[in-house]
Protein backbone atom coordinates (compact mmCIF):
# COMPACT_ATOMS: atom_id res chain seq x y z
CA UNK A 1 0.00 0.00 0.00
CA UNK A 2 1.38 3.46 -0.69
CA UNK A 3 0.27 6.04 2.31
CA UNK A 4 0.94 9.80 2.31
CA UNK A 5 1.19 10.78 6.05
CA UNK A 6 1.02 14.21 7.05
CA UNK A 7 1.23 14.94 10.15
CA UNK A 8 1.87 18.75 13.25
CA UNK A 9 4.63 16.99 14.93
CA UNK A 10 7.61 15.07 14.21
CA UNK A 11 11.23 14.17 14.83
CA UNK A 12 13.13 15.84 16.34
CA UNK A 13 10.45 16.69 18.67
CA UNK A 14 9.58 13.93 20.75
CA UNK A 15 6.18 13.34 22.45
CA UNK A 16 3.43 10.73 22.76
CA UNK A 17 2.35 11.18 18.87
CA UNK A 18 5.70 11.21 17.33
CA UNK A 19 6.28 8.00 19.31
CA UNK A 20 3.56 5.86 17.82
CA UNK A 21 3.79 7.49 14.50
CA UNK A 22 7.25 6.43 14.63
CA UNK A 23 6.94 3.05 15.70
CA UNK A 24 4.09 2.87 13.20
CA UNK A 25 6.68 4.06 10.37
CA UNK A 26 8.78 1.43 11.36
CA UNK A 27 6.42 -1.83 11.26
CA UNK A 28 4.99 -0.21 7.89
CA UNK A 29 8.29 -0.18 6.44
CA UNK A 30 9.09 -3.65 7.82
CA UNK A 31 5.92 -5.30 6.07
CA UNK A 32 6.75 -3.68 2.72
CA UNK A 33 4.50 -0.76 2.32
CA UNK A 34 5.53 2.65 0.97
CA UNK A 35 5.18 5.90 2.94
CA UNK A 36 5.69 9.60 2.14
CA UNK A 37 5.53 11.91 5.11
CA UNK A 38 5.01 15.36 5.32
CA UNK A 39 6.59 17.16 8.22
CA UNK A 40 6.74 20.95 9.70
CA UNK A 41 10.05 21.84 11.67
CA UNK A 42 13.46 20.68 11.41
CA UNK A 43 12.92 16.55 10.45
CA UNK A 44 15.77 14.10 8.51
CA UNK A 45 15.08 13.96 5.24
CA UNK A 46 14.17 9.97 5.87
CA UNK A 47 13.02 7.47 7.94
CA UNK A 48 12.99 3.99 8.51
CA UNK A 49 14.05 4.13 4.62
CA UNK A 50 10.66 6.56 4.00
CA UNK A 51 11.18 10.47 2.07
CA UNK A 52 9.92 12.72 4.46
CA UNK A 53 9.15 16.26 2.56
CA UNK A 54 10.38 19.62 5.43
CA UNK A 55 7.51 21.98 5.18
CA UNK A 56 8.05 25.49 6.07
CA UNK A 57 6.87 26.67 9.55
CA UNK A 58 6.99 28.77 12.22
CA UNK A 59 6.73 28.35 16.30
CA UNK A 60 4.34 29.08 18.00
CA UNK A 61 5.19 32.02 20.12
CA UNK A 62 4.83 32.78 22.34
CA UNK A 63 2.33 30.19 24.09
CA UNK A 64 4.30 26.94 22.68
CA UNK A 65 7.88 27.57 21.11
CA UNK A 66 8.31 23.79 20.77
CA UNK A 67 5.17 23.74 18.49
CA UNK A 68 5.87 24.59 14.55
CA UNK A 69 3.10 25.08 12.55
CA UNK A 70 3.59 23.92 8.98
CA UNK A 71 2.75 26.50 6.38
CA UNK A 72 1.73 24.33 2.79
CA UNK A 73 1.82 25.58 -0.09
CA UNK A 74 0.91 23.97 -3.49
CA UNK A 75 3.89 22.24 -3.98
CA UNK A 76 3.31 20.01 -1.30
CA UNK A 77 -0.12 18.71 -3.32
CA UNK A 78 1.83 18.10 -6.15
CA UNK A 79 4.73 15.90 -4.28
CA UNK A 80 1.41 13.94 -2.91
CA UNK A 81 0.03 13.44 -6.64
CA UNK A 82 3.26 12.19 -7.99
CA UNK A 83 3.58 9.81 -5.03
CA UNK A 84 0.26 8.25 -5.89
CA UNK A 85 -0.96 7.20 -2.56
CA UNK A 86 -3.98 5.00 -2.12
CA UNK A 87 -4.27 6.31 1.00
CA UNK A 88 -3.99 9.75 2.82
CA UNK A 89 -3.69 9.81 6.40
CA UNK A 90 -3.98 13.08 8.58
CA UNK A 91 -2.43 12.85 11.72
CA UNK A 92 -4.13 15.25 14.35
CA UNK A 93 -5.57 17.70 11.65
CA UNK A 94 -5.07 21.61 12.65
CA UNK A 95 -2.91 23.16 10.25
CA UNK A 96 -0.07 21.11 7.94
CA UNK A 97 -2.31 18.10 8.33
CA UNK A 98 -5.61 19.85 7.83
CA UNK A 99 -4.08 20.61 4.67
CA UNK A 100 -3.52 16.68 3.65
CA UNK A 101 -7.83 16.66 4.49
CA UNK A 102 -8.08 19.33 1.95
CA UNK A 103 -6.02 17.87 -0.41
CA UNK A 104 -7.35 14.50 -0.27
CA UNK A 105 -10.82 15.64 -0.43
CA UNK A 106 -9.97 18.13 -3.88
CA UNK A 107 -7.95 14.95 -5.26
CA UNK A 108 -10.39 12.03 -4.73
CA UNK A 109 -7.78 10.38 -2.80
CA UNK A 110 -9.52 8.02 0.62
CA UNK A 111 -8.56 9.79 4.16
CA UNK A 112 -7.90 8.08 7.75
CA UNK A 113 -7.61 10.96 10.24
CA UNK A 114 -6.45 10.21 13.93
CA UNK A 115 -7.09 12.14 16.79
CA UNK A 116 -4.14 12.84 19.25
CA UNK A 117 -4.62 16.01 21.07
CA UNK A 118 -7.22 17.79 22.82
CA UNK A 119 -6.91 20.44 21.34
CA UNK A 120 -9.70 22.73 22.86
CA UNK A 121 -8.07 21.86 26.64
CA UNK A 122 -4.82 22.91 25.61
CA UNK A 123 -5.68 26.47 24.73
CA UNK A 124 -7.69 26.85 27.47
CA UNK A 125 -4.16 25.84 29.55
CA UNK A 126 -2.47 27.68 27.25
CA UNK A 127 -4.62 30.89 28.45
CA UNK A 128 -6.08 31.04 24.48
CA UNK A 129 -9.67 29.71 25.76
CA UNK A 130 -11.62 32.13 23.40
CA UNK A 131 -10.20 29.53 20.93
CA UNK A 132 -11.61 26.56 22.54
CA UNK A 133 -14.99 26.76 21.08
CA UNK A 134 -13.29 27.14 17.34
CA UNK A 135 -11.32 24.45 18.09
CA UNK A 136 -14.23 21.56 18.96
CA UNK A 137 -15.83 23.01 15.60
CA UNK A 138 -12.59 23.09 13.56
CA UNK A 139 -11.11 19.38 14.98
CA UNK A 140 -15.22 18.18 14.40
CA UNK A 141 -15.45 19.45 10.32
CA UNK A 142 -11.98 18.19 9.53
CA UNK A 143 -12.75 14.48 10.97
CA UNK A 144 -16.13 14.60 9.45
CA UNK A 145 -14.14 14.90 5.98
CA UNK A 146 -12.47 11.54 6.33
CA UNK A 147 -13.79 8.00 5.20
CA UNK A 148 -12.55 6.73 8.98
CA UNK A 149 -11.31 8.62 12.13
CA UNK A 150 -9.07 6.69 14.74
CA UNK A 151 -8.51 7.62 18.34
CA UNK A 152 -5.96 6.06 21.01
CA UNK A 153 -8.32 5.56 23.97
CA UNK A 154 -11.86 4.45 24.52
CA UNK A 155 -12.58 7.34 26.39
CA UNK A 156 -11.19 9.87 23.34
CA UNK A 157 -13.96 7.55 21.12
CA UNK A 158 -16.36 8.97 23.21
CA UNK A 159 -15.45 12.09 23.15
CA UNK A 160 -15.31 12.61 19.42
CA UNK A 161 -18.34 11.01 18.99
CA UNK A 162 -20.30 13.58 21.36
CA UNK A 163 -19.19 16.30 19.42
CA UNK A 164 -20.45 14.86 16.42
CA UNK A 165 -17.32 13.29 14.43
CA UNK A 166 -18.40 10.26 12.55
CA UNK A 167 -17.08 6.88 11.73
CA UNK A 168 -14.92 6.54 15.25
CA UNK A 169 -12.52 3.73 16.13
CA UNK A 170 -10.08 2.76 18.85
CA UNK A 171 -6.38 2.63 17.71
CA UNK A 172 -5.11 0.03 19.49
CA UNK A 173 -2.32 0.45 22.24
CA UNK A 174 0.89 -0.60 21.66
CA UNK A 175 4.74 -0.07 23.77
CA UNK A 176 8.24 -1.40 23.33
CA UNK A 177 8.64 -3.90 25.98
CA UNK A 178 11.96 -4.80 24.65
CA UNK A 179 13.59 -1.66 25.34
CA UNK A 180 11.72 -1.03 28.31
CA UNK A 181 12.20 -3.42 31.03
CA UNK A 182 12.74 -3.71 34.60
CA UNK A 183 16.44 -5.46 33.68
CA UNK A 184 17.41 -2.31 32.47
CA UNK A 185 17.57 -0.51 35.96
CA UNK A 186 20.79 0.51 36.89
CA UNK A 187 23.14 1.81 40.36
CA UNK A 188 24.52 4.91 38.33
CA UNK A 189 20.87 6.10 36.85
CA UNK A 190 19.24 5.56 40.61
CA UNK A 191 21.69 7.44 42.16
CA UNK A 192 21.44 10.38 39.30
CA UNK A 193 17.75 10.41 39.98
CA UNK A 194 17.40 10.60 43.62
CA UNK A 195 20.58 13.09 43.81
CA UNK A 196 22.69 10.26 45.30
CA UNK A 197 20.23 9.01 47.81
CA UNK A 198 19.25 5.59 46.13
CA UNK A 199 18.06 3.97 48.93
CA UNK A 200 15.28 6.57 49.23
CA UNK A 201 12.09 5.75 47.40
CA UNK A 202 11.67 7.57 43.96
CA UNK A 203 8.59 8.65 41.92
CA UNK A 204 9.25 9.83 38.81
CA UNK A 205 7.29 11.49 35.92
CA UNK A 206 8.67 11.63 32.17
CA UNK A 207 7.19 13.47 29.49
CA UNK A 208 6.58 17.65 28.38
CA UNK A 209 7.00 20.24 31.10
CA UNK A 210 3.93 22.35 29.84
CA UNK A 211 1.02 23.21 31.67
CA UNK A 212 -0.99 21.46 30.51
CA UNK A 213 0.60 18.68 31.81
CA UNK A 214 -0.72 19.39 35.53
CA UNK A 215 2.90 18.64 37.05
CA UNK A 216 1.92 22.02 39.90
CA UNK A 217 -0.35 19.55 41.17
CA UNK A 218 2.90 17.38 42.81
CA UNK A 219 4.33 20.29 44.11
CA UNK A 220 2.42 19.63 47.16
CA UNK A 221 2.97 16.30 47.41
CA UNK A 222 6.60 16.62 47.55
CA UNK A 223 6.12 18.77 50.93
CA UNK A 224 4.11 15.92 52.55
CA UNK A 225 6.64 13.28 51.48
CA UNK A 226 9.89 14.83 52.09
CA UNK A 227 11.49 11.34 52.72
CA UNK A 228 10.48 10.19 48.89
CA UNK A 229 12.88 11.71 45.84
CA UNK A 230 11.07 12.86 42.64
CA UNK A 231 12.67 13.39 39.09
CA UNK A 232 11.05 15.13 36.06
CA UNK A 233 12.66 13.76 32.60
CA UNK A 234 11.86 15.45 30.18
CA UNK A 235 11.79 19.36 28.72
CA UNK A 236 8.94 22.10 28.07
CA UNK A 237 8.17 25.57 28.06
CA UNK A 238 7.15 25.31 31.46
CA UNK A 239 10.84 24.18 32.41
CA UNK A 240 11.96 27.20 34.09
CA UNK A 241 8.67 28.17 35.91
CA UNK A 242 8.87 24.91 37.61
CA UNK A 243 12.32 24.08 38.59
CA UNK A 244 11.58 27.67 40.37
CA UNK A 245 8.27 26.15 42.27
CA UNK A 246 10.07 23.02 42.96
CA UNK A 247 13.49 24.89 44.34
CA UNK A 248 13.80 23.56 47.70
CA UNK A 249 11.95 20.13 47.60
CA UNK A 250 13.58 16.49 46.65
CA UNK A 251 13.25 16.80 42.86
CA UNK A 252 15.74 16.61 39.83
CA UNK A 253 15.42 17.48 36.63
CA UNK A 254 17.20 15.74 34.06
CA UNK A 255 15.67 18.00 30.72
CA UNK A 256 15.03 14.86 28.03
CA UNK A 257 16.70 11.17 28.15
CA UNK A 258 16.61 9.09 24.78
CA UNK A 259 17.32 5.26 24.28
CA UNK A 260 19.03 3.36 26.54
CA UNK A 261 19.11 6.22 29.09
CA UNK A 262 15.70 6.28 29.43
CA UNK A 263 15.01 3.19 29.69
CA UNK A 264 17.09 2.88 33.03
CA UNK A 265 15.70 5.97 34.03
CA UNK A 266 12.01 4.00 33.95
CA UNK A 267 13.73 1.11 35.51
CA UNK A 268 15.02 3.18 38.27
CA UNK A 269 11.97 4.38 39.67
CA UNK A 270 9.58 2.97 42.30
CA UNK A 271 6.23 4.60 40.72
CA UNK A 272 5.36 6.71 37.76
CA UNK A 273 3.20 9.61 38.52
CA UNK A 274 0.83 11.20 35.52
CA UNK A 275 -1.30 13.70 36.86
CA UNK A 276 -2.10 15.53 33.13
CA UNK A 277 -5.82 15.43 32.73
CA UNK A 278 -5.65 15.82 28.68
CA UNK A 279 -3.76 13.14 27.78
CA UNK A 280 -5.62 10.92 24.91
CA UNK A 281 -3.56 7.72 25.84
CA UNK A 282 -0.22 8.66 27.93
CA UNK A 283 2.94 6.80 26.20
CA UNK A 284 4.62 7.30 28.85
CA UNK A 285 2.67 5.65 31.40
CA UNK A 286 2.58 2.38 29.09
CA UNK A 287 6.55 2.64 28.72
CA UNK A 288 6.67 3.04 33.20
CA UNK A 289 4.70 -0.12 32.83
CA UNK A 290 6.29 -1.97 30.75
CA UNK A 291 9.71 -1.60 33.06
CA UNK A 292 7.60 -3.23 35.86
CA UNK A 293 6.77 0.27 37.25
CA UNK A 294 3.12 1.07 39.14
CA UNK A 295 1.37 3.99 37.84
CA UNK A 296 -0.53 6.69 39.75
CA UNK A 297 -2.73 8.64 37.63
CA UNK A 298 -4.85 11.37 36.61
CA UNK A 299 -8.72 9.70 36.17
CA UNK A 300 -9.21 11.82 33.07
CA UNK A 301 -8.76 11.85 29.62
CA UNK A 302 -7.40 8.66 27.97
CA UNK A 303 -5.36 7.62 31.12
CA UNK A 304 -8.00 5.24 32.50
CA UNK A 305 -7.32 3.21 29.21
CA UNK A 306 -3.38 2.66 30.75
CA UNK A 307 -4.26 0.31 33.43
CA UNK A 308 -6.89 -1.36 36.04
CA UNK A 309 -7.13 0.50 39.08
CA UNK A 310 -5.98 -1.12 41.89
CA UNK A 311 -4.22 -3.56 39.59
CA UNK A 312 -1.39 -2.23 38.02
CA UNK A 313 -1.65 1.68 39.83
CA UNK A 314 -4.11 3.83 41.34
CA UNK A 315 -6.77 5.94 39.26
CA UNK A 316 -7.25 9.69 41.76
CA UNK A 317 -9.23 12.28 41.08
CA UNK A 318 -7.49 15.07 39.17
CA UNK A 319 -6.20 18.06 40.73
CA UNK A 320 -6.13 15.79 44.15
CA UNK A 321 -2.91 16.60 45.46
CA UNK A 322 -3.22 14.79 49.01
CA UNK A 323 -4.83 11.54 46.77
CA UNK A 324 -1.98 11.52 44.88
CA UNK A 325 0.48 11.74 47.96
CA UNK A 326 -1.79 9.40 49.97
CA UNK A 327 -1.56 6.50 47.40
CA UNK A 328 2.33 7.29 46.98
CA UNK A 329 2.88 7.12 50.55
CA UNK A 330 1.00 3.61 50.57
CA UNK A 331 2.93 2.32 47.49
CA UNK A 332 6.68 3.47 48.93
CA UNK A 333 5.49 1.65 52.32
CA UNK A 334 4.28 -1.29 51.17
CA UNK A 335 6.76 -3.07 49.11
CA UNK A 336 4.81 -6.27 48.50
CA UNK A 337 2.06 -4.63 47.08
CA UNK A 338 4.56 -2.30 44.76
CA UNK A 339 5.89 -5.41 43.84
CA UNK A 340 2.90 -7.09 42.43
CA UNK A 341 1.66 -3.98 40.88
CA UNK A 342 4.63 -3.94 38.72
CA UNK A 343 4.70 -7.49 38.15
CA UNK A 344 0.77 -6.65 36.90
CA UNK A 345 1.51 -3.61 34.81
CA UNK A 346 4.87 -5.77 33.24
CA UNK A 347 2.28 -8.48 31.90
CA UNK A 348 -0.06 -6.26 30.87
CA UNK A 349 2.30 -4.00 28.65
CA UNK A 350 3.33 -7.31 27.19
CA UNK A 351 -0.37 -7.96 25.47
CA UNK A 352 0.36 -4.75 23.36
CA UNK A 353 2.89 -5.06 20.18
CA UNK A 354 3.67 -2.67 17.50
CA UNK A 355 3.27 -5.17 14.87
CA UNK A 356 -0.45 -5.95 16.26
CA UNK A 357 -1.35 -2.17 16.62
CA UNK A 358 -0.17 -1.49 12.57
CA UNK A 359 -1.65 -4.37 11.53
CA UNK A 360 -5.22 -3.16 13.40
CA UNK A 361 -4.27 0.55 11.51
CA UNK A 362 -3.94 -0.75 7.96
CA UNK A 363 -7.32 -2.77 8.35
CA UNK A 364 -8.61 0.56 8.68
CA UNK A 365 -6.96 1.70 6.12
CA UNK A 366 -8.83 -1.02 3.79
CA UNK A 367 -11.67 0.00 5.25
CA UNK A 368 -11.39 3.84 4.50
CA UNK A 369 -10.52 2.84 0.65
CA UNK A 370 -13.26 0.87 0.92
CA UNK A 371 -16.17 2.92 1.90
CA UNK A 372 -14.30 5.54 -0.44
CA UNK A 373 -15.13 3.55 -3.52
CA UNK A 374 -18.59 2.95 -2.10
CA UNK A 375 -19.30 6.77 -1.53
CA UNK A 376 -17.89 7.11 -5.11
CA UNK A 377 -19.94 4.56 -6.88
CA UNK A 378 -23.07 5.81 -5.12
CA UNK A 379 -22.64 9.33 -5.91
Amino acid sequence: MRIAIFTEVFLPKIDGVVTRLLRTLDELSAMGHQVLIFAPGSPPASYAGFEIIKVRSISFRPWYPEAKIGLPTPKIAEKMIRFGPDLVHAVNPVWLAAYGVLSAKRHDIPLLASYHTQLSSYTANLHLSWLSRFADRWTTALHNRAEVNLCTSPQMVNRLAAHGVEHVYLWPKAVDSVTYRQSARTERMRRRLTDNHPEAPLAIYVGRLSNEKNLDDLLPVTHQLPDVRFAFIGSGPAQQQLESRFSGTNTVFTGYLHGQELAEAYAAADVFLFPSTTETLGFTGLEAMASGVPVIGANAGGIPHLFDDGVQGFLVAPHDSDQIAARLRLLVDDQQLRAKMGRAARAEAEEYSWAASTEALLGYYELAIDRHLSQRHKS
